[in-house]
């Protein structure tokens, strides 16, 4: 019986010994990459784009033994952060500076510290009282270039004197949204901070795959926003930054820009909307087409939106339904042709209204209303004409361009 025992206890060892193998090589394996606009905690390291992307490698000899990256791609770095996911605190002076204006470009070595206070691009110039009050604060950045490994850096340091959105606390939750022009769809964003009108992000921003050639012609379009729980985010303001002509080949460069308001819409409108509608009786279904938009406005600085439609349907002022359209990408006249049936609660039109709603898609964050359009037996102007005819031609569909109004 001893060489049984003996079997059986070998057979149990040989059986743990590979489980345990299985268990230690399942836990080296890395999870798939997958892009996060902003990760806090984990490290997104670029690899090459024929092989499997993956994250969280905490490993810094890993990442020198990566495949260097095609020329024509841009991925997303972010650097480290710690355990919370938050950024190390920088000692900055929490006051606003009063005169503030903007300054030439300070250039700095690689061996330079990046810790430099902004307060040395302090402009002596003063500001009018009119000026003054207009003011909407002051971002503070940093730009670099890393030929090495062809990428370009972004460290978005602070904000200083901000304005307070919120009337009540007298405050704002700031955060910024960077954006690389004309290429919009590559965009990034800081995380909240809340309460406070001198934010200090200082967030890193790496973008590969970029040659330096083409810096010159790229620019940096920042906007600083207010976090709103209850609805959409307030809008701060803006800065345009043109990279033609700056020298990052020198090293680091440090920078500052006044936050302008935001570039507000032509008074040539909003655009127009080219929908069809279709009540049938029978059946008491409102079928609606949306067809078409054109002359959209430019949404920022690029000149392009990527517009979509939501339709709306309300009874006695009370949404019951709502549908919305594909994102047509980069256009100001967009081609929709898409076509939604509504079931209509009620045996006439008279207390429904249709409410189209023209958004252009902005990504990690709400979408702003580009303009708007209501149909109902009390609309003014176009959009009570149409609901009439539709009202009084039942089973026939009837097709109006519209100009959108403020949303």
């Amino acid at each position: 019986m001893a060489p049984i025992t003996s079997s059986r206890e070998e057979f149990v060892s040989l059986f743990a010994w590979i489980c345990c193998q299985r268990k230690s090589s399942k836990s080296n394996k890395t999870p798939p990459y997958k892009f996060v606009h902003v990760l806090k905690g984990v490290d997104i390291y670029p690899e090459n784009l024929s092989s499997k992307k993956k994250f969280g490698a905490d490993d810094k000899n890993e990442v020198k033994n990566k495949p260097a990256l095609p020329k024509n791609s841009l991925h997303l770095d972010l650097e480290k952060r710690d355990l919370n996911g938050n950024f190390p605190k920088t000692n900055l002076k929490g006051g606003s500076p009063p005169d503030l204006e903007n300054v030439t470009p300070k250039l700095f070595s690689e061996g330079e510290k990046e810790g430099v206070s902004p307060d040395s691009l302090k402009s002596n110039t003063s500001l009018s009282s009119e000026e003054k009050q207009e003011k909407l604060g002051t971002l503070f950045f940093s730009l670099e270039y890393n030929f090495e490994k062809k990428t370009f850096v972004v460290n978005i340091k602070e904000a200083r004197g901000l304005p307070a959105m919120d009337e009540q606390s007298m405050t704002s939750d700031p955060y910024i949204k960077m954006t690389i022009l004309p290429e919009k769809k590559h965009k990034v964003k800081t995380r909240v901070l809340r309460k406070t009108l001198d934010p200090a992000f200082d967030e890193t921003f790496t973008f590969y795959g970029i040659p330096y050639t083409q810096i010159q012609e790229l620019a940096l379009h920042f906007t600083v926003l207010s976090f709103d729980r209850f609805s959409r985010d307030d809008i701060i303001g803006e800065v345009l930054i043109p990279l033609a002509g700056l020298e990052l080949s020198d090293g680091k460069m440090l920078m500052n820009r006044e936050i302008i308001k935001r570039n507000v819409r032509k008074s040539s409108g909003r655009g127009e909307l080219l929908i069809s509608l279709c009540y049938q009786s029978t059946t008491n279904t409102l079928t609606v087409v949306v067809l078409k938009a054109r002359h959209l406005p430019k949404s920022d600085v690029s000149g392009l939106s990527d517009p979509y439609v939501k339709v709306n349907l309300y009874h006695a002022k009370k949404r019951i339904s709502k549908k919305k359209t594909h994102v047509k990408k980069c256009t100001p006249n967009a081609v929709f042709n898409e076509l939604f049936v509504f079931d209509i609660p009620c045996e006439s039109l008279e207390e429904i209204s249709v409410e189209f709603l023209v958004l252009d898609s902005e990504r990690g964050s709400h979408d702003e209303v580009i303009g708007r359009l209501v149909l109902a037996a009390a609309a003014e102007g176009t959009g009570g004409e149409h609901w009439r005819e539709i009202c009084d031609s039942p089973r026939r569909q009837i097709a109006k361009w519209h100009v959108l109004c403020d949303g």
